[in-house]
């Protein structure tokens, strides 16, 4: 931020000593994708020739505004234009590159022959993940977060005591990527006698099912009969849980849940989507439970994605006292 700041200051200076041949009308970007100078800071900008483009505004701020989590419709994220939330349009006396933007000490060349820096409006931003879709199963997964900036009545103060007012000024979708979740289960399911809690877990993510007694009897189901229930948020309880460090079985069935390791993320099942357990007999007393979930949806604030038509929970062995 301090580095930006200074940034502005210098290019103020420039403006400042311009021959006055040069004369913006009007500033467009509608189709220049957006920028971003990584883990370095967080400014947005778009870069066109010999313009700029700038949008920068707090470090807390920004984690806030662009989140990972879709925004209601109709009901996007407002920031007031000020004197931290700056949006700021450069032109160069040569063509610029992201190291003018981004570096802590930008290249002398080229230099900022004229600046608009906005003085009032609203920064609107709209957010919605982004998913892949595989169509054997219907399943989808979530690869990204888009947002949508728009500028609304967003006015220019040219540093020549002239302004420039846009009712609607549109900046663009800036896309931010994200790992997939892993649901990298290859384990068989594990009960805890305490609770009735089914559960898998691999490494850092777990998925738990607090399943209703009567669907794990110990009795063979009869053909394409299997017992159905329903995912509830009490009962059938089905939740997706991702650690910040590794989990061991112990965390499962403590009668406490424990504090470490800690959840990262964590996302519910949809209530209302079908469970079906299919029962067979492994030895005349053991018996081997095949559980699976059919269109479930999971859920974390407003983001959701599917698990598929049908998703093999995987398969529970019980013995028969």
């Amino acid at each position: 931020m301090k580095r930006f700041i200074g940034v502005l200051c210098c290019a103020i200076a420039f403006s400042a000593c311009d021959d006055g041949d040069l004369v913006v009308d009007t500033i467009n970007f509608d189709e220049i994708a957006t920028s971003t100078c990584g883990d370095a800071n967080n400014l947005l900008f778009k870069l066109k020739d010999s313009e700029s483009l700038i949008l920068n505004i707090p470090d807390d701020v920004f984690k806030e505004t662009f989140k990972e989590e879709p925004t209601e419709d109709n009901e996007p994220i407002k920031l007031n234009i000020s004197s931290t939330n700056q949006v700021v349009y450069n032109f160069y006396d040569g063509k610029v590159t992201s190291d003018n933007i981004c570096d802590l000490i930008p290249p002398a060349t080229p230099k900022v022959k004229t600046q608009w820096k906005a003085s009032s409006g609203v920064i609107e931003v709209k957010t919605e993940a982004v998913k892949t879709s595989n169509v054997i199963d219907n399943s989808t997964k979530i690869t990204g977060y888009k947002h949508n900036v728009i500028f609304k009545n967003i006015t220019f103060s040219k540093g020549d005591g002239t302004t420039q007012f846009y009712e609607s000024f549109i900046f663009g979708d800036y896309l931010k990527t994200i790992t997939p979740l892993p649901l990298a289960f290859d384990q068989p399911l594990s009960l805890c006698d305490n609770s009735g809690l089914v559960y898998e877990s691999n490494a850092t993510e777990s998925l738990t099912l607090n399943i209703d007694p009567a669907l794990i009897l110990n009795e063979v189901t009869p053909a394409d009969k299997p017992r159905t229930g329903t995912i509830g948020l009490v009962k059938n309880k089905l939740v997706y849980r991702l650690f910040n460090s590794v989990v061991t079985s112990d965390y499962f069935c403590a009668t406490t849940e424990p504090i470490v390791p800690t959840v990262k993320q964590e996302w519910l099942g949809k209530a209302g989507a079908i469970i079906e357990v299919t029962t067979t007999t492994v030895t005349a007393n053991t018996f081997k439970h095949t559980i699976v979930l059919k269109n479930v949806s999971l859920e974390k604030g407003n983001s959701n994605f599917l698990l598929g038509d049908k998703y093999l929970y995987g398969e529970l062995q019980t013995i028969k006292p």
